[in-house]
């Protein structure tokens, strides 16, 4: 694995704890079809709603902050995917769709030079 894929599954374990520790369940990661590839796929409980999350892991001091990463065309993409993902893995298995919808949020991890990582968890971007 190079070095960005290593800081992008870094960036994504940060992220998978973040989300259960405020009550989601993840339901999957790095889910693909030939349209591209969901981050994590999670249940939030709170509000029965089905979660698509985007990961932006960014190192302190370059250019862009991780939540500025997400262009249009990659949440028209990501909209794809959660109905791809929702017709094929949720629907195989529960009688109709969740409740509380679908939801896409975007978590942003940022690692400084020293201490932990800064996560900022963004809902409902897309």
């Amino acid at each position: 694995m190079n070095e960005r894929g290593a800081l992008g599954r870094f960036g994504e374990e940060v992220a998978v704890r973040r989300l259960r520790r405020s009550g989601m369940t993840v339901l999957e990661r790095n889910w693909r079809c030939r349209a591209g590839e969901i981050d994590i796929v999670a249940e939030d409980r709170a509000g029965a709603a089905l979660v698509v999350c985007e990961v932006k892991t960014r190192r302190a001091g370059g250019f862009q902050l991780p939540l500025a990463g997400l262009s249009p065309a990659q949440a028209a993409r990501l909209r794809l995917l959660a109905e791809r993902w929702l017709g094929e893995r949720w629907l195989a298995v529960h009688p109709e769709p969740p409740p509380g919808g679908v939801r896409i949020d975007l978590v942003g991890v940022l690692l400084p030079r020293r201490g932990s990582a800064r996560v900022e968890h963004v809902r409902g971007v897309a």
